[in-house]
């Protein structure tokens, strides 16, 4: 019997079944579409929540970097030398400006003169930060009105109150408002300090505020730094060394003054220099610091190394007896002649101090040869030479010294008389500084102190002792020998009436491209004064002098002259000589500085440091006058009246105003009255007391000027 067969199924219950696939299949497609979308959300929301929270951030918040006002620099007496003023800089979010880049760039070029365009490329820029403008002046920032999406930020902007004074020195900023050269640059990291910042965020209006979520962070300011420089040392330095320059048409010059019982830098000049305020035309030659960066084969000044280590052998004495050959010695090495050496005179028999004082090569050759290499060598290491001093000034180089070693036959002796090694201007001053510190090298420094903000000592620097380098009897010898060159011998122009100088001249050939170039010379006179009691001691150096002379003796010689003049005249340590400490305010008297020639600005800063008041008359930014004149002794507190004159200067019908030359030094009236290019008739030396023409006349350039001088004594008795 066969089993029974299942109905056939009809059409309608084919499609049900149909239809129920398909509804699963549909039912199961929405929820993995579903579950993959939860996955997604599920990523994005939690797992890369903070890489999203970044980028939304991106599109309404703006972060804006305030700046710290860069410390201030003073000089020794709290005068301020460069402080900050506050300009304004515009900034924008180029997202924050949107569709509105084009007002804003029409906006920006109607209140700044630039084309439109120049505004649109930095507001379509893909970058978060753009700068529109910078550093612009409040007045001029005034043009421009405000607008959502563009931030005003005050900038702090250096401000070199005096100028070309003490610009190489000090050096200079860049736009950021980083040191770039100078001081600016050595002192960076104290001076600029922290930056700040604020967050601002973009509501639904597209209005910008500062975020409640990221507090804004105030800017912490640079510390405020204290120099060894002197104002007023550093003016008159710096106003001699370019007449000088002028006068015996140099191709440029440096001087440099320490204190040499402390090492402190009292001036630092270098002719030409730079402009802080006006950089447009930036040389990296004239904005590089001379002294401590440029070496040179000093000539003669060298010759200090010679006599200390001649005196500290106990082989020689200030009297030892030389034969100077007539002027001109043939050196030879095993009988075979090698070179020539020279003496500018022909001299017979010296003794070694007359020796020093005419700067006789040959003699120091021969002193050579009893010394010995080791012996001169570690005389000049001790010294200072071929050794970084550490001076807190950028870019300090060693020198050359070479070791006994690396020497030919004729090093030594060569040498002796300061060529074949190569010094810095600061060595030098630094060795003479020990000769009248008694034998003792101090480390000379810039820096004396670091101030933060509230007044806190951060840093204070003392002087410090190197190493004694020869005994105080040495030190002695060489100051007596030293005070010959001034008297009798190579720098009798440095004679100054009433102070003693000791000092030495140099002159030296100059190496250009590997050889002496015929015709190029380094003058140089380095010394120090009073003897007594050395104060200053101070080095001037010119490149290529052509005027009259190349010897150091009679170019350099002249403007440490005129320099030490009228510092005499300006200093309370040589107008009040029994003094020991600088005077209080209750001092009664006073000297009256000499300040003619100078800027107001700065003449100004040197009478009110001496408790006088000022009282100018006239326009212009030179003081041609003075009343009382200069060296009238005066109560403290007493008046000086200033006549201001720009007039120096020759007028288009090729006339200029005759300067007042009375109660100047001759030499000063002479440095004056070349550059200004008169013709001068002299009758007698000392001091002008009588000219004529009369002060203040005009007459045409090139016209004589008749001066009557009478000698001056400057009561110096008491100096210590």
């Amino acid at each position: 019997m066969n089993a029974p067969t299942a109905p056939p199924q009809t059409p309608d219950v084919k499609k049900e079944k149909e239809f129920r696939h398909r509804f699963f299949f549909l039912k199961l497609f929405f929820a993995l579409f579903f579950l993959s979308v939860a996955a997604k959300l599920v990523f994005i929301q939690i797992i890369e929540a903070p890489k999203y929270q970044k980028i939304a951030r991106k599109q309404y918040e703006a972060k804006f970097i305030l700046p710290a006002t860069r410390g201030k620099i003073y000089d020794r007496e709290g005068n301020a030398l460069i402080t900050n003023t506050m300009y304004q800089s515009f900034s924008a979010d180029p997202r924050f400006i949107g569709d509105d880049a084009e007002d804003v760039a029409d906006e920006f070029s109607r209140a700044f003169g630039k084309p439109s365009s120049y505004y649109l490329e930095k507001l379509r820029s893909p970058k978060g930060f753009v700068w529109l403008e910078r550093g612009v002046k409040p007045e001029i920032a005034r043009k421009f009105g405000p607008h959502d999406g563009i931030v005003i930020i005050n900038e702090p902007k250096r401000v070199y109150q005096y100028d070309d004074v003490a610009g190489t020195l000090v050096g200079f900023t860049d736009v950021d408002n980083k040191g770039i050269s100078g001081l600016e640059l050595q002192l960076d990291d104290e001076l600029k300090g922290k930056n700040g910042s604020i967050v601002l965020q973009r509501d639904g209006l597209g209005r910008t505020r500062p975020s409640a979520d990221f507090p804004k962070i105030d800017p912490i300011d640079g510390n405020d730094v204290s120099l060894t420089i002197s104002l007023k040392y550093q003016a008159i330095v710096e106003e001699e060394l370019r007449r000088g320059i002028l006068t015996n048409k140099a191709d440029g010059g440096l001087a440099v003054m320490m204190n040499p019982k402390t090492g402190e830098i009292l001036a630092l000049a270098v002719y030409p220099g730079v402009n802080p305020n006006d950089i447009t035309e930036f040389n990296i030659d004239r904005a590089r610091d001379r002294v401590v960066t440029d070496v040179f084969e000093p000539g003669s000044v060298f010759k200090v190394v010679t006599a200390s280590a001649a005196y500290e052998s106990k082989l020689i004495t200030p009297y030892s007896r030389f034969f100077a050959e007539h002027g001109a010695m043939l050196v030879k090495i095993n009988n075979r002649p090698v070179r020539w050496v020279r003496d500018t005179h022909e001299y017979e028999w010296l003794t070694f101090q007359q020796a020093i004082e005419v700067s006789s090569n040959i003699v120091m050759a021969k002193v050579s040869k009893i010394l010995g290499s080791e012996r001169f060598y570690r005389q000049a290491r001790d010294f200072g030479f071929g050794t970084i001093s550490g001076v807190d000034l950028p870019g300090e180089v060693r020198g050359r010294l070479k070791k006994p070693y690396e020497w030919s036959g004729t090093t030594l002796m060569t040498m002796a008389f300061g060529y074949e090694v190569g010094v810095t201007p600061l060595q030098i001053v630094s060795a003479y500084a020990a000769v009248a510190n008694k034998g003792y090298l101090m480390q000379p420094y810039v820096v004396a102190s670091v101030r933060n903000r509230k007044g806190d000592l951060v840093l204070e620097q003392k002087p410090e002792v190197v190493r004694q380098v020869i005994s105080p009897h040495t030190a002695q010898l060489l100051t007596d020998a030293f005070e010959g060159v001034v008297g009798e011998g190579t720098a009798k122009e440095v004679k100054l009436d009433g102070v003693r100088i000791a000092g030495k001249t140099g002159t030296a050939k100059k190496i250009v491209d590997g050889k002496y170039a015929p015709g190029d010379f380094t003058a140089s006179f380095v010394g120090f004064y009073p003897v007594e009691d050395p104060q200053i001691v101070c080095l001037v150096m010119m490149d290529n002098p052509r005027a009259r002379s190349y010897y150091g003796g009679e170019t350099s010689g002249p403007i440490f002259r005129a320099i030490a003049e009228r510092i005499v005249h300006s200093s309370w340590r040589f107008s009040h000589p029994l003094m020991t400490q600088e005077p209080s305010a209750q001092d009664k008297t006073i000297s009256v500085p000499d300040v003619r020639t100078i800027n107001v600005t700065i003449a100004q800063k040197i009478l009110e440091g001496h408790g006088l008041t000022v009282k100018t008359f006239g326009k212009g930014e030179i003081v041609s006058r003075q009343s009382p004149d200069p060296g009238k002794v005066v109560q403290r507190g007493d008046g000086v009246t200033l006549v201001l004159n720009n007039d120096s200067v020759p007028q288009k019908d090729g006339t200029i105003t005759v300067p007042d030359l009375r109660g100047m030094s001759l030499r000063r009236a002479i440095n004056l009255l070349v550059i200004d290019d008169f013709d001068i008739h002299i009758q007698g030396s000392g001091i002008v007391i009588h000219q004529n023409p009369t002060a203040g006349q005009r007459v045409k350039t090139g016209s004589t000027l008749e001066i009557e001088c009478q000698p001056r004594v400057i009561t110096t008795a008491a100096l210590h």
